[in-house]
């Protein structure tokens, strides 16, 4: 196994993303509490606060091991569900598809599983029902992604909640993706589905907290 570290650094460990969400909030202070009262400004710097917190990019060592599947996101497992197929076309076999629901509290960044290269991408501009509705993968807007490598082939879909209204992706089709490579986010709260071949062994449970790039979610069958 290899280890790398990957995700914030210094002394801000904030992703890029959150700064026009925190700044404006900081000009806000300032201009409340200069031009009425200093209580004008408690909720823009409550607010900045908050939005440093939700930005947070922590950094974390990523023990890389070819034969799992690491979890994406940071979240709960709320459903695993065994497919016939893969919904999406990418894998044409029976497989299992875990889906991390991440709260506003949680850590938004996502990570890539496995190693692998991007094979498939897709992205759909669709409604913002809640993260936790069983169809919001089709009808929310997601974005999909298929990896493969030599061992196995997954794919990873970034699914807006309610209060969701922008995934940012920093990857496109044929990039390579290391395991825990921070690949992207969602802005305020959504779901991660992962999808893996039967031969993947799922290692959560329903309801169980996981850690992205941390948490092993499907172990290769011997």
């Amino acid at each position: 196994m290899k280890s790398t570290r990957s995700g914030g650094g210094g002394l801000t460990p904030i992703i890029s993303e959150g700064y026009p969400f925190i700044g404006g909030c900081f000009v806000l202070t300032l201009l409340f509490g200069w031009s009425f009262h200093p209580l004008a400004a408690v909720v823009p710097f409550i607010l900045m606060l908050y939005f440093c917190y939700f930005f947070r990019n922590p950094r974390r060592h990523i023990e890389q091991d070819p034969s799992v599947v690491l979890s994406p996101a940071d979240g709960t497992v709320t459903d695993i569900v065994p497919l016939e197929t893969d919904e999406d076309g990418f894998l044409q076999e029976p497989c299992n598809k875990v889906i991390i629901f991440m709260s506003v509290f949680n850590v938004h960044v996502n990570r890539s599983p496995i190693d692998g290269e991007i094979k498939l991408q897709k992205y759909y501009c669709g409604r913002f029902r809640p993260a936790y509705k069983d169809t919001v993968g089709f009808e929310n807007e997601h974005h999909l992604l298929g990896i493969e490598n030599s061992r196995m082939r997954i794919t990873v879909k970034q699914i807006a909640g309610i209060l969701a209204r922008r995934i940012v992706s920093y990857v496109t089709l044929d990039d390579k993706l290391k395991q825990g490579e921070l690949y992207g986010m969602i802005k305020f709260g959504s779901c991660l589905e992962v999808v893996m071949p039967k031969d993947v062994a799922v290692t959560v449970e329903k309801g169980q907290k996981v850690m992205g790039g941390k948490t092993i979610i499907g172990r290769i069958k011997d």
